[in-house]
């Protein structure tokens, strides 16, 4: 019989990658692994700034990645390009939130677990928010899919039969912030982009439609978690540079499928 706390450990990581799965499946197709690197970045000023504020670690990254990802819809297409737009919000983030970091005790002790994950302590509490962020995520991602599906394979048609691109992508980039704040315990500010893009890119080779994609994604994803724990437990690896690795090697496996 399993410990309670492999068993949160599990739970917390399936929510992380069925959340992850559809957002990861979407990043691959418009091209946008930087953008979820660039959101990730920001949370570690989230983290600080829940920890100075007494709440939740996980809602001040929630928050911040929020107001990250409207300030970078808001100045989209400004003087600035996209990707140096990007660079200079999640740098910036970054540094601000290792200064006000350092000056929050609590926080010194678990900086590294909140850059590299640690999906083994994560509370009861911590499941339940995770698990309400994954329903969210995907329930909303259900209500879009098809605007955004139509965006992503053609834009310009997608504007002539009337679907509103403003507002789907800020609901899709939203909604990929919260997949961001998600996934901090399971794999760390580091690496939490690893898991919308990894298993994503994994599922390509293997899905001849949209929908197989997502589902083949979110298979990889929870593989990669069950075995990312499993190293943990036996080999004493960390847990979240474990599941990326597992994810990796999932990869691995999928790019040596010949394309049929």
């Amino acid at each position: 019989m399993m410990d309670d706390f492999v068993v949160r450990a599990l739970l917390a990581g399936i929510a992380v990658a069925l959340a992850a799965a559809p957002l990861g499946a979407f990043i691959v197709w418009r091209k946008m692994a930087y953008f979820g690197g660039a959101i990730s970045h920001t949370a570690l000023l989230g983290v600080a700034l829940g920890f100075l504020l007494g709440i939740n670690p996980l809602i001040g990254v929630g928050v911040v990645c929020v107001i990250a990802a409207l300030m970078l819809l808001g100045y989209s297409g400004h003087r600035l390009s996209n990707d140096t737009l990007l660079g200079i919000i999640a740098h910036g983030a970054l540094a601000i939130g290792l200064i006000v970091a350092s000056s929050v005790s609590d926080i010194r002790v678990d900086l590294m677990a909140f850059l590299f994950g640690d999906i083994l302590s994560v509370s009861a509490d911590d499941v339940y928010l995770t698990w309400a962020g994954t329903i969210v995520v995907v329930a909303s991602l259900w209500f879009i899919y098809k605007p955004l599906l139509s965006i992503t394979v053609h834009r310009e048609l997608a504007m002539v039969e009337g679907v509103n691109i403003r507002l789907t992508e800020a609901v899709f980039v939203l909604l990929l912030a919260v997949a961001v704040a998600l996934s901090i315990k399971v794999v760390g500010v580091l690496l939490v982009a690893s898991m919308l893009i990894i298993p994503a890119a994994a599922a390509r080779a293997f899905s001849a439609t949209p929908e197989r994609m997502i589902v083949f994604a979110a298979i990889a994803g929870i593989v990669a978690v069950c075995l990312g724990i499993l190293a943990s437990l036996k080999l004493d690896w960390p847990a979240g540079p474990a599941i990326v690795a597992a994810a990796t090697l999932l990869y691995i496996i999928s790019a040596l499928k010949k394309p049929s």
